[in-house]
This record gives structure tokens, C-alpha cells and sequence, in this order.
């Protein structure tokens, strides 16, 4: 992409939109458009159709997405499926309708079977049963995979299809009621020490097993493949390496530091058993992760402490 080049990021505000902005930033692009909700309504295809019109970018990263936890999932399913599904056909459908040079679609690693045998390679698509407490959202992702293929199929259209493992960092979502589980451990931590809580509940047995990227890294695989990658076949974004959530508890514990107990509650899903993403061909493009798990969790806390002022509760 070049410096001056017009680059749409959807969604960015949320935790991947708004990291790819300030990656694109750092490295000097200096054209990046960007549109709330009162400009462009992407789950409105006329609405997205006249803001291509308008302002014709040449690349579009597609972050812009209804995402959620467990919770989320099972209480929204409706609005997720419906949501993800509108919003994701008419930006690629707009986007190549504009001539738009290449398009990078974010999905997720829930795309994958439950029981896939792990780490998941990308070739493990649609080869068994999702996760049951997300495959409202799940079918939402493959669909926006398949819409990108087919595109590029038909039309020649250049769109990638990134799988990202477990996000996490600046600008994350901390409401109790539809974060995701590490946001959601830093916030009941948090709120534990603050009040002198003797313990945490912590939903599930702690056994699942999860993998957690950095957003920043995130943000830097997709300008990474945007710029070096344009093949059909969808590629994994991880760190590939994983840690149970009872680990992961005490990890973000530590960080906090509070010093009550941390208890399960095992009358909560779980979820699938283990999520691992296999990065080989990441890795063999040219790219690989850089921020530890456990800094990583410590600049969030760090970031999430200068901003409890502006956040949901």
C-alpha cells in the first residue's frame, strides 16, 4: 500500500479497527478514512453503497463486526447472526462494486469445528460441528469467508481472509455483561481489589484451554499480509502457543494484584476444550508475533486504569 494510497478501516472504533488506524499511522499513512455510524450505516447496503461512491478507497479492512463472549452469544443470537451477515456482505459487496484494489476480511478462530484436532490448520474448515454457545456469530464468519472467495473466483476480486486467535488490549470492551474472557477477568479483579473482595468467581471448570493475541500484533499481521499476501486460502493469525483460563485467572491476579481467592463455577459453560490456532503458514509468509502474554495483559490493565472514566460498566 502506498503512503498516499486511500485505506478504509471498518469499524474503527472497536479494538481492531482502532489498532490498525494507529498502526497505519505509525507507519506513515496518511490517508486513512474512517466513519461512524451517523455517516455510514454498513448494515444498510444503500448506505454503504453511497459512501464508496463518495469517497472511493482503494484498500478496505473489514474489522467492523457485532462481537461478544459467551454470554453475548447465547442471549443475541438473532442480532448476531443478522448483524455480522449484513454488515460483512454489503462492505465486500460495495467494495468491489467500487473498484476497490484489495479488501481484508477479519474473521475468528471460532470458525473452526469444536472439536478440531489441535493446533487448527486453516484446511480444518467446515469439517465438523461448531461450538455450540457461538455459532451464531461462527456462521456469520464463514459466510463473509466464502463471500470473499467466491468474489475473487467470479470476479477477480483481491480479497484475503485472516482467522485471528483470541484478541485482546487497548480500547477492549470490559462490560461484565458482553466482554470477552480477558477483559472480563481484568474487570472483576479490578473491582475485587478495589472493594476488598475476599474472592472471584470465575466462570467454567478453568479448564479450556485459550490463545491470546495482542491487538497491536493483530494490527501488524494484517498490514503485514495486506501488503505481502493475495491467495484464496484463509490464513490463521495467532501466537500458537495457549494457556488454560484457570492460568490465565491467576496471570491477570497477579497483574491486578489482588490477593483473595479465585473460584470456579463449574454450573457455567465452558465452552469448547481448547482453541490453538496453527500459524505455520503465517510464519512462513514472513511473520510472527512479538508480545508476550503477560506484558501484554499488563499494558492492558495499565491502559484500562487511564480510562474507567469513559467506560461501560
Amino acid at each position: 500500500m502506498e503512503h498516499d494510497a486511500r485505506i478504509y478501516v471498518a469499524g474503527h472504533r472497536g479494538l481492531v479497527g482502532s489498532a490498525i488506524g494507529r498502526r497505519l499511522a505509525a507507519d506513515g499513512h496518511g490517508n486513512v478514512l474512517t466513519a461512524g455510524r451517523e455517516r455510514v450505516d454498513l448494515t444498510v447496503q444503500a448506505s454503504v453503497d453511497a459512501f464508496f461512491e463518495q469517497e472511493r478507497p482503494e484498500y478496505v479492512f473489514l474489522a467492523a463486526a457485532k462481537v461478544g463472549g459467551i454470554h453475548a452469544n447465547s442471549a443475541y443470537p438473532a442480532e448476531f447472526i443478522r448483524d455480522n451477515l449484513a454488515i460483512q456482505t454489503n462492505v465486500i459487496h460495495s467494495a468491489w462494486r467500487a473498484g476497490v484494489r484489495k479488501l481484508c476480511f477479519l474473521g475468528s478462530s471460532c470458525i473452526y469445528p469444536k472439536l478440531a484436532a489441535q493446533p487448527m490448520t486453516e484446511d480444518m474448515l467446515l469439517t465438523g460441528s461448531l461450538e455450540p454457545t457461538n455459532e451464531w456469530y461462527a456462521i456469520a464468519k464463514i459466510a463473509g469467508i466464502k463471500m470473499c472467495q467466491a468474489y475473487r473466483r467470479q470476479y477477480g476480486f483481491d480479497a484475503i481472509n485472516l482467522m485471528p486467535t483470541n484478541l485482546y488490549g487497548p480500547g477492549d470492551n470490559f462490560d461484565l455483561e458482553n466482554s470477552h474472557v480477558l477483559p472480563a477477568l481484568i474487570r472483576k479483579f479490578h473491582d475485587a481489589k478495589t472493594a476488598q473482595v475476599p474472592e472471584v468467581v470465575m466462570w467454567g471448570t478453568g479448564s479450556p484451554r485459550r490463545e491470546f493475541l495482542h491487538v497491536d500484533d493483530m494490527a501488524a499481521a494484517a498490514i503485514f499480509l495486506m501488503q505481502n499476501y493475495s491467495g484464496e486460502e484463509i490464513v490463521n493469525v495467532g501466537v500458537g502457543e495457549d494457556i488454560s483460563i484457570r492460568e490465565l485467572a491467576e496471570m491477570v491476579s497477579e497483574v491486578v494484584g489482588y490477593e483473595g481467592r479465585i473460584v470456579s463455577d463449574p454450573s457455567k459453560p465452558d465452552g469448547t476444550p481448547r482453541k490453538l490456532l496453527d500459524v505455520t503458514r503465517l510464519n512462513g509468509l514472513g511473520w510472527k508475533a512479538r508480545v508476550p502474554l503477560r506484558d501484554g495483559i499488563a499494558r492492558t490493565y495499565q491502559w484500562f486504569l487511564g480510562h474507567q472514566a469513559t467506560l461501560r460498566s
